[in-house]
């Protein structure tokens, strides 16, 4: 098999002259819908109706710019895309994800530090809205934990900060804990965010890896097809640095411990089972938001065709629950606040009518122009395997979030669990295309990098 690949790997040409008139027509669509939700968004500052988002669709500001990370990024997106492919075919699996791992985090710490390492890293996780802020008064962690959903209501005395306030407790106490550890500031925190995030490279192709076993003769050659994709996500801008980099690297990991477990009939199944609901429930305290897990959880098990394992993954997530149970925070009392908090902010400012679409533009930032084609393919395509399923039930997810209202703007960097599951699909890309996508999603990353500050 993995001779198979490097013959078809060398065969592959630069550019999309492999792409069918249909795929390109669907990147088309993506980036007009990219581009009229900047273009509409401007016309509505202009007619005093403003969106709330200084660079809508996105939550940055326009400010051309380069960096000490613009060279490195420049060097790993060339060195991906001239032999990720080969490297996909050649290595042996766990020398791929060593190798996969470390080249996004080379990826993702490139593009931060476009700029700078202040600006970039070290105080992004330091400014008023975000956790940081609030570490140095967590003297009791109990009493924090206990009293978590008093302050997260605005406009009182002791009000949590934005970001700590839209969260579960899970958030603010891994920051707590870095701090009480002795890897104390922005610096520690940036890093551990990039380090946590860059294991959805590895664990978004296991996952289609452990999924595929046994399809086909070549059930690899999908998980193999997706790594160099998952190393160029282009939502690593948003991964460096920010807790949904830390979220992201969390819930794909969750899935890929579930999808282990539910593949694996003995030896260390029943254990990734329970750690994997451990990490599943741990993903919920971190972020309301991934309760959205539930398709991509459901698709692993429809994929894996067994159930059973699943009393283990439940036994997991309920030692969690019952810990943040008993230490006295609820979580459906903090989401009922949440929503409450939600729009005494920015948030009732902004109209739904231009957001609940112009959410599905800033998403293709992250995902990169080739999630059009992907979707389109997975969609059409059959029968069910892991490179369809799995992109359509991120799908789900990010429809199900846009519809609620309760993702209005930010959204590049808040659906990051859900985007970086796209590239579970890059095998239904033809292979003399693949290189040429590449080039475009690592396009999409330095573009948007460069020519905008985000905000976090």
């Amino acid at each position: 098999m993995t001779t198979l690949l490097r013959i078809r790997a060398s065969r592959a040409r630069s550019g999309l002259s492999g792409a069918s008139r249909a795929d390109i027509v669907a990147a088309v669509v993506a980036l007009a819908l990219l581009g009229g939700a900047a273009l509409v968004g401007g016309l509505l500052y202009l007619a005093d109706r403003p969106v709330r988002a200084s660079a809508a669709p996105f939550y940055a500001h326009w400010l051309p710019h380069a960096g000490p990370g613009t060279p490195l990024a420049l060097v790993v997106a060339a060195l991906v895309v001239w032999q990720g492919q080969q490297l996909a075919a050649r290595l042996s699996w766990r020398s791929l994800l060593v190798t996969g791992y470390g080249t996004a985090v080379a990826w993702i710490l490139s593009l931060a530090l476009v700029d700078g390492w202040q600006r970039g890293m070290a105080g992004r996780l330091t400014t008023e809205p975000e956790y940081l802020h609030e570490v140095a008064g967590v003297t009791d962690v109990s009493a924090m934990v206990r009293g978590f959903t008093d302050r997260i209501l605005d406009f009182q005395p002791e009000s949590w900060t934005t970001h700590v306030a839209g969260h579960p407790p899970g958030a603010l106490l891994v920051f707590d804990g870095l701090d009480r550890i002795g890897l104390a500031g922005g610096g520690w925190a940036a890093l551990v965010c990039v380090l946590v995030g860059a294991t959805a490279a590895v664990a978004v192709p296991e996952t289609v890896r452990l999924l595929s076993a046994g399809s086909s003769p070549d059930s690899e050659s999908a998980a193999r097809a997706a790594v160099p994709f998952a190393v160029l996500f282009p939502g690593a801008v948003w991964v460096g640095a920010s807790a949904d980099g830390l979220f992201t690297g969390v819930a794909a990991s969750a899935v890929m411990l579930v999808a282990r477990g539910l593949t694996r009939p003995s030896g260390r199944a029943p254990v990734s089972a329970f750690f994997g609901g451990v990490l599943l429930a741990s993903a919920l305290y971190l972020s309301y938001g991934l309760t959205l897990l539930a398709p991509l959880v459901l698709a692993v098990v429809v994929l894996a065709r067994r159930w059973r394992p699943l009393l283990l993954t439940g036994l997991g997530a309920g030692v969690v629950i019952a810990g943040f149970t008993a230490a006295g925070f609820w979580w459906w009392d903090g989401y009922q606040l949440v929503v409450e908090r939600y729009y005494q902010g920015v948030a009732s400012e902004r109209a739904y009518g231009y957001w609940v679409w112009a959410n599905l533009a800033a998403l293709v930032a992250p995902a990169g122009l080739a999630v059009a084609p992907v979707l389109r393919r997975a969609v059409l395509g059959r029968p069910v395997t892991p490179e369809r399923l799995l992109p359509l039930a991120a799908l789900v997810a990010v429809v199900a979030a846009d519809l609620s209202g309760l993702s209005k703007a930010e959204v590049e960097r808040i659906w990051l669990p859900f985007s970086v599951w796209f590239v579970a699909g890059a095998v239904l890309l033809p292979l003399r295309s693949r290189r040429g996508w590449l080039v475009v999603q690592a396009l999409m990353a330095l573009l948007v990098n460069h020519l905008l500050l985000t905000s976090w």
